[in-house]
């Protein structure tokens, strides 16, 4: 699945459980970290199960679905493309910690 869908479905689950429960996510670490993915999955699902949003679980489901491994894919996600300078790359690497990516930025 490519970057652009992957976020797509993060950005839809952000909008979804703002709305629905007042969580606030981050998008683009959805998108990119398996393991934060795989936690928002499980919330989306206790919610829907409560009766909250039952939405949600088909939304779960596509979130695990992109982070799952595809045929001609490892287990681990993709590495960023390799056009990026080297320090944009290491920004987007899924298994820099989350903090690192916003110092100096506005947020």
């Amino acid at each position: 699945m490519s970057p652009s869908e992957r976020f797509a479905i993060a950005a839809h689950l952000h909008v979804l459980l703002r709305r629905k429960t007042g969580r606030v996510t981050d998008t683009e670490w959805m998108a990119v970290n398996k393991e934060y993915a795989a936690e928002i999955a499980r919330f989306c699902r206790i919610n829907a199960a409560d009766g909250t949003a039952p939405e949600l679980a088909s939304w779960a489901d596509k979130l695990e679905a992109c982070h799952a491994p595809g045929p001609g894919r490892g287990a681990t996600a993709a590495s960023p493309p390799a056009s990026l300078p080297p320090t944009a790359a290491s920004e987007l690497s899924p298994t820099a910690p989350p903090q690192s990516r916003y110092i100096g930025g506005l947020r």
